[in-house]
């Protein structure tokens, strides 16, 4: 029976000396949550896993562009589209995109570019559209001096290499590389690092009542297989990132289950990207009817995770994250970030 091994993470500063450090990063365990498929959990001391396992949970990640992962980084969300659940439109013209990119840049480790919505009941966009809309953008952006890197969020090879030769630096895949397969290998040509995000079906279909016979466990094998594709493909398992897709084919009480236990996904030996911002449980939960509205409970899911160790907030409102975000860390911490430069 396999055995799953969540660290429970601890954000204190006041350390045990038998600790371990999570992932390598700014919280530490020393127990572990055990669970089998079928059976109750079992809280075990860290100290009696396996070696291999020990060292998985507990070795520092690989860097992303540019960009080491030992403190929590923020990716910027930038929807060139006119149909996005919660900013379609704002940014579409080439103009509007580039100001607001430039004013992301400010604070985002790194601006994640979408040219095709992913809202629950969107509907595909042609490849020649969605590079239309991604890679001049990526290219006025290099041209105009933002350095920041740059993440082409897309299911298609062909809008990947596009945004690629335009100047971005990495792949989120929000099918898992469930969609094309050329994109794998075209990751791995190019030597990126490659987002991984669980998702049951295509946006269209993806809330048609989704259902898992343990959804925490059921998006783990899914991610874990998908890593394995990555890597047999010839990425580097350092630069692979993992996403547990809050809100593609979940439901409210799915979506609650990962969140609570997301500290699970260091067992990949990756890097967790968290993108929950705006999205429909917030405003459920914190009341808020409309997406725009729903910073503060953004802000809060993120922090729990950052509790947990996730390592990439992917987020809309990037100045209200980072500022909390300094706070949370420091408060917690006693170490004051250094201003991004």
């Amino acid at each position: 029976m396999t055995e799953y091994y969540r660290p429970i993470p601890v954000f204190d500063v006041a350390r045990p000396s038998e600790a371990f450090p999570l992932a390598g990063g700014w919280t530490w365990f020393d127990r572990v949550e055990l669970m089998r498929r079928g059976a109750p959990p079992r809280i075990v001391p860290a100290r009696d896993l396996p070696k291999e396992v020990l060292m998985r949970l507990s070795e520092p990640r690989g860097a992303l562009p540019g960009l080491g992962v030992q403190h929590p980084r923020i990716m910027g969300i930038l929807n060139v589209t006119p149909d996005s659940f919660s900013d379609g439109g704002l940014h579409d013209a080439p103009a509007a995109a580039l100001a607001h990119a430039r004013e992301m840049a400010k604070e985002a480790d790194i601006i994640d570019i979408g040219g095709e919505s992913t809202r629950p009941g969107a509907k595909d966009v042609p490849v020649d559209l969605e590079i239309h809309r991604t890679a001049p953008v990526i290219a006025a952006m290099r041209a105009t001096g933002i350095s920041t890197p740059v993440s082409i969020d897309t299911r298609k090879a062909s809008v990947a290499q596009a945004a690629l030769d335009a100047g971005a630096d990495m792949v989120n895949d929000v099918s898992g590389l469930g969609f094309d397969a050329g994109l794998a290998p075209l990751v791995a040509e190019r030597g990126v690092p490659l987002c991984i995000m669980h998702s049951v079906a295509t946006p269209a279909t993806m809330q048609d009542d989704p259902t898992y016979e343990d959804v925490l466990l059921d998006v783990y094998d899914f991610l874990s297989e998908r890593v394995e594709i990555a890597v047999s493909a010839g990425i580097p398992r350092q630069w692979i990132l993992v996403d547990p897709g809050i809100g593609f084919g979940k439901t409210l009480a799915h979506n609650l289950a990962l969140l609570a236990r997301i500290s699970l996904f260091h067992g990949l030996g990756c890097p967790i990207l968290l993108g929950v911002s705006r999205k429909r449980m917030i405003g459920s939960i914190g009341r808020a009817a409309e997406a725009r509205e729903r910073a503060p409970g953004s802000v809060a899911a993120a922090l729990a995770a950052v509790a947990q160790g996730t390592q990439i907030l992917r987020v809309h409102d990037v100045a209200q994250t980072a500022q909390a975000l300094r706070l949370f860390m420091a408060v917690n911490s006693g170490i004051v970030p250094e201003e991004k430069k």
